[in-house]
């Protein structure tokens, strides 16, 4: 019963990131990071390498899914499939008719979930702080950029798969975003709307692609340079606040770039409510989810 209630848990966090990988603005690796699986991803992403294939492809199929952490993976790559091809349509929603009050939820989810991880660092010093604020321009910046137009050729599907998919496990940066910088993020969408496979094959392998290799690089990170790699990941998380807050308006620089200003201004300049009591309970809720997902999280490892 143990075991199920625990991959059945990893699929509903498998199912949380999908929804947030859909949004632009929106990082899936924030979710892993805010529920604790973000590492365990990380490592078992790595240990999808040749040495472990060998065991696959020599017959040893058990202890190949052993190698690759294979239960862990397929919840949780069972529960994205899950968000992205019906929990995306809810989000379409809420983005096109509710804009403040999701953008208000996952502003509350991320502020709190950062100043959470901050907190978890106990061994502080003043270098700490460089890839700290490092990340933060560099997610300030991301976020503030303007779209681009790209062809829609295969060759360019595949690059931009790899590219986008690194964001997508980076807290903070949000794969979807980038294929939006990248001038991908419509013709995606639609390609999944239409089961466009020959599109979302390429874009597949792509992903794969880019998710081997640069699993690799942050798992080394994390193993070599621990509290430095959480603080940059922090600030990525910090930064993205900008993408993420709730009162936007568009901007001279492009149909899709959109600057963060004050609710009152968002009211004057587009005419519509804004909504600042529901968007301050919405924030809560979002806080209130994550000091939850931590107290249980808490209390289900003293279990163990």
């Amino acid at each position: 019963m143990k075991f199920i209630r625990k991959y059945l848990l990893v699929t509903v966090k498998g199912i949380c990131m999908g929804a947030a990988d859909v949004v632009p603005g929106v990082s899936g690796g924030t979710i892993a990071f805010l529920m604790g699986i973000f590492k365990e991803l990380v490592d078992s992403l790595k240990s999808l390498n040749i040495r472990n294939f060998k065991l696959l492809f020599s017959g040893h199929f058990s202890e190949f899914l052993i190698a690759v952490n294979a239960r862990f993976l397929v919840s949780l790559f069972a529960g994205i499939l899950i968000s992205v091809f019906s929990i995306a349509g809810f989000m379409k929603y809420m983005l096109e008719n509710k804009p403040v009050i999701i953008w208000s939820f996952f502003f509350g989810l991320i502020a709190s979930s950062s100043c959470y991880i901050l907190l978890q660092l106990k061994k502080w010093n003043i270098g700490h702080f460089i890839p700290l604020l490092l990340g933060a321009v560099i997610a300030v910046f991301i976020s503030l950029a303007s779209p681009s137009e790209t062809p829609h050729e295969l060759w360019f599907v595949f690059i931009s798969g790899a590219i986008a998919v690194c964001a997508m496990i980076l807290p903070g940066i949000s794969g979807s975003f980038i294929l939006l910088l990248m001038g991908q993020y419509t013709f995606i969408m639609t390609s999944v709307s239409d089961f466009n496979m020959a599109v979302l094959i390429i874009f597949a392998c792509g992903a794969v692609t880019g998710l081997l290799c640069f699993s690799h690089v942050l798992s080394w990170l994390l193993n070599k340079y621990y509290i430095s790699t959480i603080a940059m990941l922090s600030g990525f998380m910090i930064g993205s606040l900008v993408k993420v807050w709730p009162w936007k308006i568009l901007s001279s620089a492009g149909a899709s770039a959109s600057l963060p200003v004050s609710p009152w201004k968002f009211a004057a300049v587009t005419g519509t409510p804004s909504m600042i009591m529901p968007a301050v309970l919405c924030m809560l809720a979002g806080v209130v989810i994550v000091v939850a997902l931590e107290f249980f999280s808490s209390r289900y490892s003293s279990e163990k």
